[in-house]
């Protein structure tokens, strides 16, 4: 087994981005808590406004004047601009105070969504997700390694899962209850939401996150020589890849699998988005328990539950009981994605946290964008569930992956 990869157990170690700010060893504090907490909303607002057209690209499309597949590149573009702004934001931080930094990064996605939520046309929204992509990747890549320094070592661990669990509560809660929003009033009102969250996070961290200068600068050169160097790190960017292009190849058009693959109805898919987000908040804190002690396993369960929920679909899924049931159990699986591939990267190298931390989130914003990207053109040329299909294959690849973890034993 690699040494860099201990997926037995241990404590993602400190981060080699600077000090603790001065706390106390022994135990956080009431207001150490309440900074990591922030940080995660701001996480949450991020990622719900990357995913939000998830759940609205039916009303999207039809207001603009465009196809579902066209609508989806409102995922697409800020997926792809995410993955390129994840390491250069990480590496051309340097010294900058991370909280000024995540601030700026907050003002970003307010603007984002709000010019998203008055855009006349569809370029002047494709814009607008742009401004959002850019906030996106910096706010994920920084954030990444601000645990270690908001509280004692022996918290590390529970922080780290806490602030990550913002990406999970996003896609599994943020976006069922904008979708809801949006359908009982109108998507622009859901965007207006989102940009009004922003600023509330933003608030937040101004008040609740101390000065957190930053301490260590990194060259562009540490990703690629990670990358070469880590067996661990490189099978964990591709699980990423695999695992999360397939989720969204069919997520991204849920809400046309739902309407007329299996005849739910218009009102009934933000309530099953809702079920989703449920039963992936018992997902995330699940493998989150479990990823610490067996990522490699969890990461195998995780791919083969998903696997056959698309199979199942392909064949069950055209009856609503069916589907709905299906979604739920997806929910489930996905809802541990995020926290057991980001435990995944910190195991694997524990030297380089904020590096494989950048690696990470470029992964999976361009598997975002990636799956947005096919899932438009299989949908716009086949019948909705071939969006299924594609996903399972992907799923099967990354259990493939996971085993192979096992059978290689790791030597680096």
């Amino acid at each position: 087994m690699d040494e860099r990869l201990q997926v037995a157990d241990g404590e993602p170690p400190e981060s080699p981005t600077g000090p603790r700010s001065g706390r106390s060893p022994e135990r956080a504090s009431y207001r150490s808590w309440l900074a990591v907490w922030a940080v995660t909303l701001g996480i949450f607002s991020l990622m719900t406004s990357e995913l939000l057209p998830v759940g609205l690209l039916s009303p999207v499309a039809a207001e603009l004047g465009v196809s579902e597949g066209i609508a989806g590149l409102m995922v697409t573009v800020p997926g792809l601009v995410a993955a390129v702004a994840a390491p250069v934001i990480a590496v051309t931080a340097g010294r900058i105070d991370r909280r000024v930094l995540l601030a700026a990064l907050l003002v970003l996605l307010a603007v984002g969504n709000l010019g998203s939520a008055v855009g006349s046309d569809l370029a002047v929204v494709l814009a607008a997700r742009f401004v959002v992509g850019v906030s996106i990747g910096g706010f994920w890549a920084i954030a990444g390694g601000l645990a270690v320094r908001l509280v004692p070592a022996e918290q590390v661990g529970r922080a780290t899962a806490v602030i990550f669990g913002g990406v999970s509560t996003a896609s599994v809660l943020g976006v069922p209850l904008g979708t809801l929003l949006g359908d009982t009033s109108s998507w622009r009102i859901a965007f207006t939401a989102l940009g009004l969250l922003g600023l509330v996070a933003l608030a937040g961290l101004l008040l609740l996150v101390p000065a957190l200068p930053g301490a260590h600068e990194l060259s562009f050169g540490e990703l690629p020589r990670l990358l070469r160097g880590n067996v661990g790190v490189r099978l964990g960017v591709l699980m990423t890849f695999l695992l999360v292009t397939g989720h969204f190849i069919a997520y991204t058009f849920v809400r046309p699998i739902l309407r007329e693959g299996a005849g739910v109805e218009a009102g009934m898919v933000g309530v099953v988005l809702l079920a989703f987000g449920v039963a992936g908040v018992a997902g995330n804190f699940i493998a989150g328990a479990w990823a610490h002690h067996d990522v490699r396993r969890v990461v195998l369960v995780i791919s083969t539950l998903l696997a056959a929920v698309m199979i199942m679909f392909a064949f069950v899924g055209q009856s609503a009981t069916a589907a709905i049931a299906l979604v739920g159990l997806w929910g489930l699986a996905f809802g541990g994605v995020s926290v057991s591939l980001q435990i995944w990267m910190l195991k694997a190298a524990p030297e380089a946290t904020e590096v494989a931390t950048s690696l990470f989130v470029a992964a999976f914003n361009l598997s975002i964008a990636l799956g947005a990207l096919v899932g438009g053109v299989v949908i716009d040329g086949t019948a909705v569930f071939g969006v299924v299909v594609c996903a399972a294959v992907l799923f099967v690849l990354t259990a493939c992956a996971a085993g192979f973890l096992r059978a290689a034993r790791m030597s680096s």
